[in-house]
C-alpha cells in the first residue's frame, strides 16, 4: 500500500515503473491528493497534507491494539505513488534519512504521541471497554460524543466524532490517571465541540491540535497548557484535538 505521505499526495497508484502496465498493486488505497496529484509547491495543499498525516497518526495511536507503522512514515517517506515497490533496488525506494531534518516536526509529533500512549494504559488495554462505570468513578471507562457531549454522530455520512476515556479507570490499570478526550473533525468547515464535564477540581489541558504548526501542535508531558475555555473546543476543518483532564495540584 501507500506510504503515509503518499496516502495524501496521490489519488491512485503510480506503478508504471514496475513493468506491469500499472496493473499490479492494490487499487483500493482510499487515498486523496488534497487537490493536486503529486508533489507541489502550493503551501495550502502541503499544509493540508501534513495535517491529514497527523490526523491519521493521531487516530492510530489513540486506538486499541498494537499500532503498526511502516518505517519512514514518521519522517514523511514517499515512494512517488508506487504502492508495490518491492521490486526496485533504486535510490527512490531507499530510506532517505535526510527527511529527519526536513520533516522534523512530523517526527516530533509522532514521537510525543507514542510517549503519551505509553503513559496512558487505557490506550492499550487487555480487555474490551464496557462503556460502563465498573469502579465507582461516576464515569464510564469510555464515553462517545459528537459536537455535543453524549450525542455521537453514527450516521453513514458522519465526519465528526469524539470520545473520552476516564482517568480513574486509567489509574486503576496503572496509567497516569489523566482523562483523555479525543475529537476529530473531518468536515470541510470548522466545528465547535462542547466538552464533557470533568470531576470538581479537574481541568482540561491541550495535548495536541493537528491544525497548529510545530511545536504548537503537541506538548510534552506536564507542559500541556490549560484551556482558557473549559466548556468548548474549536476544531479547524480536517483536524484532530487531544485533551488531557488533570486534577489541580
Amino acid at each position: 500500500g501507500f506510504t503515509l505521505a503518499d496516502l495524501f499526495t496521490y489519488q491512485a497508484k503510480q506503478n508504471e515503473e514496475n513493468g506491469e502496465n500499472n496493473r499490479d498493486g492494490s487499487n483500493e488505497d482510499f487515498s486523496t491528493n488534497c487537490g493536486f496529484d503529486g508533489p507541489t509547491d502550493d503551501v495550502a495543499i502541503n499544509n493540508l497534507r501534513l495535517r491529514c498525516a497527523k490526523n491519521a497518526m493521531t487516530l492510530l495511536l489513540v486506538s486499541q491494539g498494537v499500532p503498526m507503522l511502516s518505517m519512514g512514515d514518521e519522517m514523511g517517506r514517499t515512494l512517488r505513488g508506487n504502492n508495490n515497490a518491492y521490486c526496485h533496488d533504486s535510490e527512490w525506494n531507499w530510506l532517505d534519512w535526510r527527511k529527519q531534518e526536513t520533516n522534523a516536526g512530523l517526527q516530533r509529533f509522532i514521537r510525543l504521541l507514542i510517549a503519551f500512549r505509553h503513559r496512558h494504559n487505557s490506550l492499550h488495554r487487555n480487555e474490551w471497554f464496557s462503556g460502563k462505570d465498573c469502579i465507582g468513578s461516576s464515569y464510564a471507562d469510555i464515553s462517545w460524543h459528537g459536537i455535543q457531549p453524549g450525542q455521537p454522530d453514527w450516521g453513514e455520512h458522519s465526519h465528526s466524532l469524539a470520545f473520552m476515556l476516564c482517568g480513574q479507570h486509567d489509574h486503576a490499570l496503572g496509567g497516569s490517571g489523566d482523562f483523555l478526550y479525543a475529537a476529530f473533525n473531518m468536515h470541510d468547515q470548522s466545528l465547535g465541540f462542547t466538552l464533557p464535564s470533568l470531576p470538581t477540581g479537574w481541568s482540561w489541558h491541550l495535548l495536541a491540535d493537528t491544525s497548529q504548526a510545530s511545536p504548537a501542535d503537541i506538548f510534552s508531558y506536564g507542559q500541556e497548557p490549560i484551556l482558557i475555555d473549559q466548556t468548548q473546543m474549536h476544531l479547524m476543518s480536517k483536524s484532530s484535538v487531544l485533551l488531557v483532564g488533570r486534577e489541580h495540584i
